[in-house]
């Protein structure tokens, strides 16, 4: 594919420092250097700096660029679309976006390593998530890409290029509302709720269109209501769990979701769920072991969905023998293990793993202190955050 990126000045000065190697940028990213490479072989969005072996690095402004491009395809937009406005990024734009990312590193422990090390996987929260402050910036974020907050509009015009006005743009096409704000200022009612015990309300505030989207529904609405009723101390009555309220009503908005999205895709004429063209590049979600109710794992196959990937989730016990005949079975596009816990049993991961060394497989986790029990191989990736992960399998399907 010929490179849509504009050829380097040959009378410039040369960068002063070598740059980084593509490993180092995608690590201070938060992604696969397998992605890195495909957005410079699709895109061109490459390193255009060089060493005195001849070994190409990435330049500050190459970074920059990255940055842009997974900040606007986490929020939904195209890749093609996304690498676009990067690559026609001015200067001044890719300037605030290093200033954007020097801030979030400074404030959130000074290296690229540790940014984003603690974002929730919009997986179950813990009171730890609420311990650190009320502040949300950074939820929902992969390492080295900064939240925007409202203030942040006048910064990041080139977005409003996009299509749809920078809401979200899902693959098939039909521009989706931007309702962040919106699903925000439910947060509070929400908890109000669950606490009250009331499922009618928490049905009615959780309730999802086919005209929403699912993931901005997760990590702005009902992973940060779990983050406030996770810290609450409640004197409750038999039977009465606000948790367990909330996950009834989030798992019956995600299930009434699922149908009318597919019923309007099949009156509109497109395949039916159990279609070969649909299945041919299925993805398999599992949970962790002894999750109980895995709300994650649901949560991002009604994202898929959301993008037109079928999604099927591994419920029940599954052994690792099982959990290898289902792959067997299914033969799925991708594996995704989604979880809250901080330290899952990875039992399945290395199962499947052993099975299919060429099977891509992704593991959700938050926690860096249990990153060294994934299984180590090109085709293995751990991501800390629900929006990452959602970008990494589409990624893997694309």
């Amino acid at each position: 594919m010929t490179s849509m990126r504009p050829a380097q000045s040959q009378g410039g000065p040369r960068p002063s420092s070598p740059g980084l190697a593509v490993a180092a940028v995608a690590k201070r990213l938060g992604v696969a250097p397998a992605t890195l490479r495909t957005w410079d072989r699709r895109y061109g969005l490459g390193p255009s700096g060089r060493t005195a072996g001849s070994h190409r690095r990435y330049t500050p402004d190459d970074v920059a660029r990255l940055l842009v491009m997974r900040r606007l395809t986490l929020e939904g937009h195209a890749p093609g679309d996304a690498a676009r406005a990067a690559i026609e990024a001015s200067d001044e734009e890719l300037a605030t976006v290093r200033s954007d990312e020097s801030t979030e590193l400074s404030e959130g422990g000074g290296d690229s390593e540790s940014a984003g090390g603690e974002e929730g996987l919009g997986l179950r929260p813990g009171a730890a998530g609420m311990a650190e402050g009320s502040s949300t910036a950074g939820r929902g974020a992969v390492a080295g890409v900064p939240e925007h907050s409202e203030h942040e509009g006048s910064r990041r015009g080139h977005l409003r290029a996009l299509p749809g006005g920078g809401g979200a743009q899902p693959d098939a096409g039909r521009p989706r509302p931007v309702r962040g704000a919106a699903w925000s200022g439910r947060v509070s009612a929400l908890v109000d709720a669950a606490i009250k015990y009331s499922r009618t309300a928490c049905d009615a505030l959780l309730r999802l269109s086919t005209e929403d989207d699912p993931s901005e529904w997760w990590t702005e609405l009902v992973e940060p209501a779990f983050d406030q009723v996770a810290v609450r101390t409640v004197l409750a009555g038999p039977g009465e769990v606000p948790e367990m309220v909330l996950a009834a009503a989030a798992l019956s908005s995600l299930r009434d979701y699922t149908e009318e999205y597919e019923r309007e895709l099949v009156e509109a004429g497109g395949p039916p769920a159990n279609h070969p063209s649909r299945m041919r590049k299925i993805v398999l979600v599992f949970a962790a072991p002894d999750e109980l109710v895995p709300l994650p794992a649901h949560a991002l196959a009604a994202s898929l969905a959301a993008k037109g990937t079928m999604a099927r989730i591994v419920t029940g016990p599954a052994s690792t023998h099982r959990s290898v005949e289902l792959v067997t079975m299914v033969r799925p596009a991708a594996v995704v293990l989604a979880t809250t816990q901080t330290r899952p049993a990875l039992d399945v991961v290395h199962a499947v793993h052993e099975a299919y060394p060429d099977l891509p497989i992704l593991v959700g986790m938050r926690a860096d202190a249990a990153a060294g029990d994934v299984p180590f191989g090109p085709t293995v990736q751990r991501v800390r955050s629900f929006n990452g992960l959602l970008h990494e399998v589409l990624a893997v399907l694309r």
